[in-house]
């Protein structure tokens, strides 16, 4: 596994360096990603391109859209028809469809003339194209539907292991998958149980039923509450905000001000802070008097508030940004690389 890459911007264009600071890729791309499975993608003449951990570009064909490599394919369009490529760059096998989606589980899911299946990684059709729309595998089902206006889960060899009933279903997470009726949702587990009733509303832009820990943030009524994959409410819908859990804890908001409860649904930190973030490698960005600062699970701050903005730490750094400058800081709080 390569070692992180960290984005980074001069005067306009982005390159990438490693954790000691030091430049691995020039600053040369007006538009970059961060790093995801060993690729980031960037633009070259308005067009997508991959970008490895050494700098070098997959150039051997050119698309209107790559998407991300998932196990070790990427699905890209050219024109209007979709295909795979490998990570050196060229085609994975000769077919090409109507539309296709990332791989999942070794299958992926792919349209031909308005009808959707799934392809194994050599290009072969391990389920054939009859279903009118389907979704990811995960965990073993995909969810289906099969043009009733109702959806089900189907296996590997597409057959129904849950019959289509349901309004709208989402792929499995372990043991328990989000399923929608009427604008609400609720969970079922993989026996096809019903857990929840559909009883928590969809938001708009927001994430419904996706679990991080090992629980899930709903709202009722314009307020959050947490249920586990188990089912079990452990926070009662009241505050104002509820973030995803992280190491444990998840962002509050209540009267317009920022805490952290713990995963047993007590108050870890009080909400006493103008703004915060997310808990990632042991630390917090938070807001002090318009400016973002860094602290502990004890909520002491660790690193001073003085930037004017602060991304979770990841691999080691955060990103703050001081009168429109980009840095990168440690866990210590000392600077590793700042924007000329």
């Amino acid at each position: 596994m390569n070692p992180p890459l960290f984005k980074i911007r001069e005067k306009g264009k982005f390159g990438f360096i490693d954790a000691f600071g030091e430049t691995v890729i020039e600053p040369q791309y007006y538009e970059a990603e961060d790093f995801y499975n060993g690729f980031s993608r960037i633009l070259l003449n308005n067009k997508p391109v991959h970008l490895d951990a050494k700098g070098r570009l997959l150039l051997r064909h050119v698309f209107n859209y790559v998407g991300f490599f998932e196990d070790g394919l990427s699905r890209v369009q050219l024109v209007k028809r979709w295909g795979f490529i490998h990570t050196r760059g060229d085609y994975a096998f000769d077919r090409k469809f109507d539309y296709a989606d990332d791989f999942s589980e070794g299958l992926a899911g792919v349209g031909i003339q308005g009808k959707y299946g799934f392809i194994n990684k050599k290009g072969e059709t391990v389920i054939e194209p009859v279903f009118s729309d389907v979704l990811n595998f995960k965990d073993g089902l995909a969810p289906a539907t099969n043009g009733t206006g109702k959806w089900g889960y189907i296996d590997p060899v597409g057959e129904f292991a849950m019959d289509p009933e349901f309004e709208k279903l989402f792929p499995f997470q372990g043991e328990v998958a989000v399923f929608g009726e009427d604008d609400k949702w609720g969970l079922l587990d993989y026996d096809g149980n019903i857990l929840v009733e559909p009883s928590y509303d969809f938001i708009e832009g927001h994430s419904e039923g996706r679990f991080y820990d090992g629980f899930a943030v709903f709202v009722q009524g314009e307020k959050y509450g947490v249920v586990n994959d188990k089912g079990e409410t452990i926070f009662s819908p009241k505050l104002d905000f509820i973030g995803d859990f992280n190491e444990g804890k998840a962002l509050v908001e209540f009267r317009g001000k920022f805490g952290f409860i713990s995963s047993d649904g007590n108050v870890l930190i009080n909400p006493e802070f103008e703004d915060a973030g997310t808990f990632s490698e042991g630390l917090a960005q938070v807001s002090h008097a318009g400016k973002w600062g860094f602290m502990d699970e004890y909520g002491e701050l660790i690193i001073p508030a003085n930037y004017d903005s602060a991304l979770p730490y990841k691999d080691g750094l955060a990103l703050v940004s001081r009168k429109g400058k980009w840095s990168y800081l440690n866990q210590e709080g000392e600077v590793v690389w700042e924007e000329v």
